[in-house]
């Protein structure tokens, strides 16, 4: 049986720690993961321990010079059978829902025929922000798979 290729794109937030552990499940279970951060992703968590996990470049940035790949935006999303997004911000999910692409993970984002799955990870206020419950039901008519968010200890 031929091994799931996932996509995990790690985003800027407290919760971008807990991605290392998705992966490590999803590696336990037999799957394949590639990752891609956003810039903020790298302030909370280094590209390295992804690195060092995977065996595999982590992209950044599509235009990095580190990047042998120029159009690995479009390269990586085909190369995928799901786009995991742990943690995702009201930042992402406002890119995804508004079809913004000013980075290389909402660029993968916009190229992949992949389902997309989401957790959400943010401070409860911004949660129940209308403009944010606005871009989830948008994504959620997009087809975008949505990993509800439960109570939880908050960094703020």
């Amino acid at each position: 049986m031929a091994k799931h290729r996932i996509g995990l794109g790690v985003t800027g937030g407290i919760a971008a720690y807990k991605a290392i552990e998705v992966m490590r499940l999803l590696q336990k279970a037999g799957c394949e993961v590639s990752v891609a951060m956003t810039r903020h992703a790298t302030e909370f968590v280094r590209p390295l321990t992804f690195r060092a996990l995977t065996d595999r470049h982590v992209i950044v940035d599509d235009y990095d010079p580190a990047n042998p790949d120029p159009i690995a935006h479009i390269n990586f999303s085909q190369e995928i059978d799901l786009l995991l997004v742990v943690p995702a911000t009201a930042n992402i999910i406002a890119k995804f829902a508004n079809g913004i692409a000013d980075d290389f993970l909402s660029s993968t984002y916009l190229a992949s025929t992949a389902p997309v799955l989401v957790a959400p990870a943010m401070n409860v206020t911004m949660w129940e922000q209308a403009a944010t419950q606005r871009n989830i039901e948008q994504l959620k008519r997009d087809g975008v798979r949505f990993v509800e968010p439960v109570a939880g200890e908050l960094a703020c």
